[in-house]
């Protein structure tokens, strides 16, 4: 974990079902546990396991504040002298984000951000391409493809056009495993492997 004497933007991505926001809680609570100051921010466009807590697939979460815009996210982390400041769900925030966390980095802060860097339809998810390039840290996380159990690098609507509220963009359809699969490159462009 790195404090204020080191400040750094750390990504944390990759597709849906790879442990994201599970890598976060870990260095969200590493960071409590060294006694930082921690702020940790969600999009409220994600409220599936209720407002106000970031939260894995597997369970573990911690309470959050949850904004639904960069000039939100900024207005309540102003001023904190916080060491870490983790963001989940970073893609839901657009291309604005990126300005903002390489201020808060400039500022003394390390800030996680954790996101999807791909659509449900393979392609690049803005803003975390453009994140993942100027973090000093990437990790980018595999899930399990659901039709083989390789390494699943996309995930794929299960039911395009019929999920969420039409009122949403398509890419901002917010869902879990009722929705979404995750998918090794094989199984996503349904290209089948050559002997």
């Amino acid at each position: 974990m790195h404090t204020r004497n080191d400040p750094r933007l750390q990504v944390v991505t990759g597709p849906m079902f790879a442990g994201k926001s599970e890598e976060l809680l870990r260095r969200v609570r590493r960071a409590q546990i060294a006694g930082l100051a921690v702020e940790v921010i969600n999009h409220a466009l994600d409220d599936r396991r209720g407002e106000g807590q970031v939260s894995s697939h597997s369970g573990l979460s911690v309470p959050s504040r949850a904004v639904s815009s960069v000039d939100e996210l900024t207005a309540s982390v102003r001023g904190a002298n916080l060491d870490l400041v983790a963001i989940d769900e970073a893609q839901f925030f657009g291309p604005d984000l990126v300005p903002a966390v390489d201020a808060l980095v400039a500022d003394g802060s390390t800030v996680v951000v954790a996101g999807l860097c791909v659509t449900f339809d393979g392609r690049p998810f803005e803003p975390m391409p453009s994140l993942m390039a100027i973090a000093e840290d990437v990790v980018k996380l595999t899930a399990v493809c659901a039709v083989c159990g390789a390494d699943a690098a996309f995930h794929r609507r299960l039911a395009p056009g019929d999920v969420g509220d039409p009122n949403v963009p398509t890419r901002e359809q917010v869902g879990g495993v009722e929705s979404y699969q995750a998918r090794c490159r094989r199984h996503f462009t349904g290209r089948s492997a050559r002997a």
